[in-house]
């Protein structure tokens, strides 16, 4: 019996979400529905210009929302991560055991910098754009590393978003080797578009032979794969990985089971707030997969909790909420 379901890699941010207008973005110069990677003074000047009364304060970074989202549903979680001395670096380590999630941080052990913050802005058409300080986690690498979580985890995730930095790179290809050599499942996010765009080589670096699962979103799928429509793009996705998710926003998601396509419907929902949507779908669809669902009952939970999600501020269910979701799936669909 493997410790922990899922042990997750990937930056640790505080997510600071505020409401804005298109307008906003545009008279500030911000290309809408992406992830920027921005200097802590670009980053304190859009704050400063931002009603703060409106924000909303909590621990995330991508893999981080998607390993507590696993974790609310029951699941057993680590996560590896790196935060600095000072405030909201405490804020996020509290957040994470509040959480449930154990995790590689020492509060005597942190080293002095700056904790990672991310300005998610959210516009009325419930599309989020993201500018990201990363702080110290800018200088994650094999050191934040927990080999033994991961090699008593059913899956390793990673975060797409790391792809950025050379050792972070480098610490994203020690731990899937780690977990390879140990019988452990590889997943991966593409986690953004720009992404894809701009570190198609470095993903290619990490993927090499292949992962065992992958989460990607339409337009990373066919940037990715260079392919200009979604059928094409999945065909070239077989050979990236042995199982792979694509989602599909409104219109639910895509699974590869490694055999057959399985269609997810989307739940009806009216969308306030799409930040964590594509988080939230693949920490339920891992819980689901690391405890005795099948693929599309999986994707069901995912798209239950996803559409949830996006009717709300913020990435994150209540507790409750996740209890209600899993009970309408029941009993369980395997």
């Amino acid at each position: 019996m493997k410790k922990y379901d899922v042990t997750g890699i990937g930056n640790a941010l505080v997510d600071i979400e505020f409401e804005v207008s298109d307008t906003f973005l545009e008279q500030n110069g911000i290309e809408k529905g992406v992830m920027t990677l921005v200097d802590e003074e670009r980053q304190g000047a859009l704050m400063a210009t931002i009603n703060t009364k409106t924000s909303k304060l909590q621990c995330g970074g991508s893999a981080a929302n998607t390993i507590i989202a696993l974790s609310q549903f029951g699941g057993k979680a680590y996560y590896c991560c790196k935060v600095a001395e000072d405030e909201l670096g405490r804020f996020f380590m509290d957040d994470l055991r509040e959480s449930g999630v154990s995790h590689n941080l020492d509060p005597f052990e942190l080293e002095q910098g700056i904790t990672g913050k991310c300005l998610v802005m959210v516009t009325a058409d419930a599309e989020r754009t993201m500018n990201t300080f990363l702080g110290i986690t800018q200088t994650f690498s094999n050191a934040q590393l927990n080999l033994e979580a991961i090699k008593n985890s059913k899956y390793l995730y990673i975060e797409g978003y790391l792809i950025t930095s050379p050792d972070a790179r480098a610490a994203m290809m020690q731990a899937k080797k780690m977990a390879q050599e140990n019988g452990v499942k590889v997943a991966l996010t593409f986690s953004d578009p720009a992404m894809v765009k701009y570190f198609g080589e470095g993903f290619k670096e990490v993927i090499g032979k292949g992962v065992d699962l992958l989460f990607a979103n339409e337009e990373e799928a066919m940037i990715y794969t260079g392919k200009d429509n979604l059928s094409e793009a999945r065909e070239a996705m077989k050979k990236l990985a042995k199982h792979f998710v694509i989602t599909q926003g409104k219109n639910g998601a895509m699974i590869y089971d490694g055999d057959t396509f399985i269609d997810i419907e989307p739940y009806p929902t009216v969308a306030v707030d799409s930040n964590g949507a594509g988080d939230m779908f693949a920490g339920a669809f891992l819980y689901g997969i690391t405890n005795g669902h099948s693929y599309a009952s999986s994707g069901k939970l995912a798209s239950m909790a996803s559409s949830k999600i996006v009717s709300q501020f913020g990435p994150r269910l209540a507790w409750d909420e996740a209890g209600e979701i899993l009970d309408r799936l029941s009993p369980k669909q395997t």
